[in-house]
């Protein structure tokens, strides 16, 4: 048996011992992997649960759903606001500790409702050396369990984990909640959040897979991964990004030439938090 299946068989092992669980599931690799493996160990008394926000794509909670039904957990989605926050729209470098308060309060509350007392988050032993993460604080103050991390199942190996389960999530790039595209200290307003998403949809689109659109307040810094910068200086990509994005709300539209890189509109370049999407969803990074 190698290491990382003796962690996996101890995880759920530990699971068995909850009558019951709600996963916090953005639909990430992390959070999937914690729903699959209380799937296993408590069957229908594990249940996944998807916090649907303006902060959350809609491509990512249709995938939330694709991936509950593959794991064949029990899926519930609940609504709520970060924007009801102020302190969250401020967006300081507190704003991953307020999103993230916010939603686990409200899977909390969902597993009150379903008279369960554990939550469970996707933190992974690989996330608390990763910097500017505030919304570890949150899991530790509202007392979220974290069976990944409690297992020193790092990164890689959850990948390899949800490689066991065999999830089309397994290779999937991290995705942290669309406010991570506006940079700290500009307000995160509904219009902003949205222009994102729609940009980004057009990048999925038009085929590209590691990526994010930064909204400047009305400049849209289009970052791509380096494997796919070539395709992004094709003077036909620059055509239709400028008639496209621009149509979108955006006053200019450009190319950063770094290419994508996480954080880069964040406290001192660290990685941005929001799991969605995943172990800040509690998920990733950005």
């Amino acid at each position: 048996m190698t290491s990382v299946e003796a962690k996996r068989e101890a995880a759920v092992e530990d699971l068995r011992s909850f009558d019951g669980v709600v996963v916090a599931f953005s639909g990430g690799v992390d959070s999937a992997v914690v729903a699959a493996l209380a799937h296993e160990a408590l069957g229908e008394d594990a249940v996944a649960c998807t916090a649907k926000s303006e902060t959350l794509p809609a491509a990512e909670l249709k995938d939330a759903t694709r991936v509950a039904e593959e794991i064949g957990v029990r899926h519930e989605i609940v609504s709520f606001s970060e924007l009801d926050s102020e302190a969250f729209v401020a967006n300081g470098d507190e704003r991953c500790y307020h999103c993230r308060s916010m939603r686990l309060g409200r899977m909390f509350d969902k597993a009150r409702e379903l008279d369960i007392e554990t939550v469970c988050d996707g933190t992974n032993a690989s996330d608390p050396g990763e910097g500017h993460r505030p919304g570890l604080r949150a899991v530790e103050e509202l007392n979220a369990y974290s069976p990944l991390l409690e297992h020193g199942i790092a990164k890689e190996e959850v990948r390899e984990i949800a490689r066991h389960y065999d999830l089309s999530v397994a290779d999937k790039p991290s995705m942290a909640c669309l406010s991570s595209r506006i940079p700290t200290g500009l307000e995160v307003t509904e219009e902003r959040l949205t222009r994102v998403e729609k940009a980004e949809r057009l990048l999925r689109t038009w085929g590209f897979e590691q990526f994010r659109v930064r909204d400047h307040d009305g400049l849209a810094r289009i970052e791509v991964g380096e494997d796919e910068l070539e395709r992004a200086l094709d003077p036909d990509f620059a055509a239709a990004a400028r008639e496209h994005v621009g149509d979108l709300g955006f006053d200019h539209v450009t190319l950063d030439l770094a290419g994508y890189r996480t954080g880069s509109v964040s406290p001192e370049e660290t990685p941005d938090e929001a799991d969605v999407l995943d172990a800040e969803y509690p998920t990733g990074d950005d």
